[in-house]
């Protein structure tokens, strides 16, 4: 069985990836005002060269900047679309570990204006990945957050009424906003885009049903509006792109938020969003099964995130292999990948394990994906 040609492919990743010391040293310095804004983007251009480089060594066949010009996975992009801010309230999100539990602070998020993309977001960030791959063999990967991010992250308290009297009009001008984003980024090359979304994976959880209704949310439905909204935003998508979203349950210092798996939104979920693949968290026992599978139609490729970013520990061959064998009891092998379950740094901070490890993990992947589809 051939490996693929196109994205996903079978040993592929999710994105982030820890930032070396020297690109947190540039960042501390930059942040205090000891160096400009254009020395920091040159070492910003110094650590993606360096990794782009390294995971071309790991054999993989797509390349991420390592989202390292990134403080947040999602908020570096939203905060950058027009009509969106930083609130003054504070949103407190509890992320838990087996050694106990932690908490993440940000800024929440409203909605002070009609949304609009007044820019093309990451545009030269993207530029400069494509060209330091042109050439190489290995696909430029941009990754950017769902729409879906942007509701689920305040909810409809953070929708000014007087702006989108009718809220409608908040989802019809998001989708566009997006769906020129993607248009954009589509004549500037990019022929690999993934939505990163929490929100799709966080509903299998009934404790963030329970919030979204307490919020005044329509949360057994509210799955339904998402795969719509991203379905909105791939409307018009260039010829030749290739789509995938990744689904994760809260990653931040080896730590997540939610639990439950992919049942409460599996048949809509696979059976509607108009993605090429899906990139699902399955590295213990908080994902479920891989029963929802069943509903992945034709045409579709699962990415299998068997391979946790949240411990140092190096997985077996053999166990991947075995796991890769049950889920083929679903969906068939020949429509099956390989990946991290998530980022390795998906904030600055960045997971509890080193760059060694991290890279060991990647070549892990790469060997386990020749030997079960080379």
């Amino acid at each position: 069985m051939a490996l693929r040609d196109e994205p996903p492919f079978r040993a592929d990743h999710v994105g982030s990836l820890l930032r070396p010391a020297e690109l947190l040293g540039a960042r501390a310095d930059h942040a205090a005002g000891r160096i400009k804004d254009e020395e920091l983007r040159r070492a910003e251009d110094e650590a993606i060269r360096s990794v782009v480089a390294a995971q071309r060594a790991a054999g993989l066949r797509s390349a991420t900047d390592g989202e390292f010009r990134r403080t947040s996975w999602h908020m570096d992009f939203i905060y950058r679309l027009g009509g969106i801010s930083p609130a003054d309230e504070q949103i407190k999100v509890k992320f838990h570990r087996r050694n106990g539990d932690i908490e993440f602070t940000t800024a929440a998020l409203r909605v002070h204006d009609r949304i609009a993309l007044n820019e093309t977001i990451f545009a030269a960030d993207f530029a400069h990945l494509r060209d330091l791959t042109e050439g190489t063999g290995v696909t430029p990967k941009l990754t950017i957050p769902s729409p879906n991010m942007v509701h689920y992250r305040g909810g409809p308290a953070s929708i000014d009424p007087a702006v989108y009297p009718d809220v409608d009009e908040f989802w019809a001008d998001l989708a566009a906003a997006y769906a020129e984003q993607v248009r954009r980024l589509g004549e500037l090359g990019c022929r690999y885009l993934q939505f990163d979304d929490t929100s799709l994976a966080y509903l299998n959880d009934p404790e963030q049903r329970a919030m979204i209704k307490a919020r005044g949310d329509d949360a057994d439905h509210l799955h339904l509006r998402y795969i719509k909204q991203l379905n909105g935003a791939l409307a018009g998508r260039p010829e030749g792109m290739r789509v995938t979203t990744h689904m994760c349950r809260g990653n931040f210092r080896s730590a997540w938020t939610a639990e439950g798996g992919y049942d409460f939104v599996a048949e809509a979920l696979f059976g509607e969003l108009q993605v090429d693949g899906f990139f699902l968290e399955y590295d213990d026992e908080r994902s479920g099964g891989f029963e929802p599978l069943r509903y992945v139609p034709e045409g579709k490729t699962v990415v299998l995130g068997l391979v946790t970013t949240k411990s140092s520990v190096l997985e077996s061959k053999d166990d991947l292999k075995r796991r890769i064998e049950e889920a083929s009891r679903y969906v068939p092998i020949e429509r099956l990948c390989l990946s991290p379950q998530c980022g390795f740094s998906s904030t600055v901070e960045g997971n509890e394990l080193t760059r060694d490890q991290q890279m060991a993990k990647l070549a892990l992947i790469v060997e386990t994906a020749e030997e079960v589809w080379g």
